[in-house]
């Protein structure tokens, strides 16, 4: 499905034994076609799969040459969509390349002066841990803020307990509220100021069903594959038939692209139960993955397209309130548009938001957070 690439030492991860969550792997620095004033380093560093165990991962830290010291100022996590299953295309190599496609939002945070730290992802970038956890929650989550706390041990960068911030959308806005609702136990050390995150896949159970019936079903094969291979204990793919079987072993390898291009049957037709996402064991799964199970210390601003196809507005409409009835400061807003227009269009409100936050220090003690009715509108 993809072409041969030549193997990237790089990505090759060393033994993480001994290492703590957020350690620096491995570091090396590289020009970045696509964008002429910053620095970049390429690095491996230790985030943890779904169930909290320790393992490598990939990504990226970028400075702006405007700042006089580098890593100075506020850091800033910025989680890409979905870019695949495997191959080259995690964020670290298509910025390499100079391919990436999301790097007029990288380039934004950037001009605010922000450290901006991109992370790969699990399954996407280091050798051999393909293919990528596509909507894996925890894993995701941890990713962000695991890289949030490596980037700050970079030698070559003075950045020591910066103010810190998180933007993503669709699936790297699922991460980023996840970062948000995991940091005052994972990571409660980070400075976490606040999370701009647009269309926000908050229910995948749902999402899956919707993408089974849609114009959309190669989506609903990534998802199946990326949470199974989430939950490698479980039997996730038992109900598939043979050819299923050899569908999903094409579909490891799958840029975005190819996923939507190419995979256009629905998971439920090469299964030996009519509806599969319906399974016992795929409800338990699915469940476990929603959002708004645990509550973010840090005033979040939420956006989404009302004609969104990909990403329907009403989960994110439903996190809104879960948050908001729990104290939760979010501000919200909706856009006449679509999911890649709301993307372009949300883009400006979401760094004014977030440099907002990263002005001010949110209370950290539970008993401190804001009720309902202090929540911007």
């Amino acid at each position: 499905m993809t072409e041969p690439q030549i193997e990237d030492s790089f990505y090759t991860a060393p033994a993480i034994t001994g290492h703590r969550k957020g350690a620096l792997l491995k570091t090396r620095k590289i020009p970045l076609p696509q964008l002429d004033s910053a620095q970049a380093w390429q690095i491996l560093y230790v985030a943890s799969d779904s169930f909290g165990e320790k393992l490598p991962a990939s990504g990226t830290v970028i400075v702006p040459d405007s700042n006089a010291v580098a890593g100075s100022g506020p850091l800033v996590a910025y989680v890409p969509s979905f870019h695949g299953l495997g191959g080259r295309c995690a964020p670290s190599q298509l910025l390499q390349d100079g391919t990436e496609r999301e790097i007029d939002y990288i380039a934004m945070a950037l001009d605010r002066g922000w450290t901006v730290a991109i992370p790969d992802g699990r399954g996407l970038g280091v050798t051999g841990r393909g293919p990528h956890t596509f909507l894996a929650g925890p894993s995701g989550g941890a990713a962000v803020l695991d890289i949030l706390r490596a980037a700050q041990r970079i030698p070559d960068l003075d950045c020591s307990n910066p103010a810190v911030g998180v933007w993503g959308y669709a699936d790297g806005g699922r991460y980023a509220v996840w970062a948000a609702e995991m940091a005052p136990l994972y990571a409660s050390e980070l400075d976490l100021r606040g999370v701009a995150a647009g269309a926000v896949i908050a229910d995948p159970g749902a999402l899956a069903e919707r993408y089974e019936l849609g114009p959309y079903p190669g989506l609903g094969w990534a998802a199946m594959l990326g949470l199974a291979r989430a939950n490698p204990h479980m039997p996730m793919l038992h109900m598939l038939n043979s050819v299923g079987h050899t569908v999903m072993s094409f579909l490891q390898t799958a840029t975005a692209a190819q996923v939507l291009a190419r995979f256009r049957r629905p998971v439920g037709q090469y299964c030996d139960q009519p509806d599969p996402w319906n399974n016992p064991l795929w409800r338990h799964v699915l469940a476990c993955e929603r959002s708004g199970q645990q509550i973010p210390r840090c005033p979040i601003h939420l956006y989404h397209g009302a004609d969104d196809v990909f990403v329907p507005i009403e989960g994110a409409e439903q996190l809104r309130d879960t948050y908001r009835e729990a104290g939760v400061e979010v501000s919200w807003r909706d856009y006449p548009h679509g999911h890649y227009e709301t993307a372009e269009q949300g883009a400006n409100e979401a760094v004014t938001r977030l440099a907002a936050y990263l002005q001010h220090r949110p209370e950290r003690a539970a008993d401190s957070q804001p009720t309902p009715s202090e929540t911007t509108p």
